[in-house]
């Protein structure tokens, strides 16, 4: 069952990878723990989950709204805006750069980044902890072949708990067929954060 707004959001430790210039070469990366505290203590944030990296909606809409309305969600009194999916770490920087969004050129600026890219930071939930947790868990085998993943769903998350959640379609349905996507879009956070 999912987590419900005034509940706390799950404490897990994302594997990231972040740029480390000191290694050198063609990748300068390394691992780097990211707990959910770092990212939720004390700050007011949007974190916005999805099925998966390169998926046509999550590329063509889902990520590049929020892209695109950064600076309008910050301005409505957010710190950060995360994308969660459950994928690794070297799969959400690959989609990162072929979304086009801008890296990070070094991490060690900001200890707590859990990627490199300056806006929407992106959250691989690889081991599929968080979403978990969230009681967003989906799977969908037969009809895409895709495993375990995210509902699509957004939220604003205050000092670790839910103040306000979109669920897409109401409900997490197993093997959908359709990808229900119009409530965790960019606009309807934004219309709620400068509303509310």
């Amino acid at each position: 069952m999912p987590l419900k707004e005034g509940d706390s959001v799950p404490s897990v430790t994302f594997k990231c990878r972040v740029r480390d210039e000191s290694i050198g070469g063609e990748n300068p990366f390394t691992w780097k723990d990211v707990k959910t505290e770092d990212l939720c203590k004390g700050k007011r944030v949007v974190i916005f989950a999805l099925p998966g990296a390169f998926t046509p909606t999550c590329s063509s809409t889902h990520l590049p709204g929020y892209e695109k309305h950064y600076e309008a969600i910050k301005a409505a009194g957010v710190d950060d805006i995360y994308c969660l999916s459950v994928n690794d770490a070297f799969v959400m920087r690959q989609w990162g750069l072929k979304q086009g969004c801008e890296e990070e050129s070094k991490d060690a600026s900001n200890p707590l980044n859990p990627g490199n890219f300056k806006k929407v930071k992106l959250l691989p939930d690889g081991a599929c902890l968080f979403t978990r947790g969230m009681g967003m868990s989906c799977t969908w085998d037969s009809e895409r072949g895709f495993g375990e993943r995210s509902w699509r769903y957004s939220m604003v998350v205050k000092d670790m708990k839910i103040e306000k959640i979109f669920i897409e379609g109401g409900a997490i349905v197993q093997n959908s067929g359709p990808d229900p996507f119009e409530v965790s879009d960019a606009d309807t956070m934004l219309k709620y954060l400068t509303t509310k």
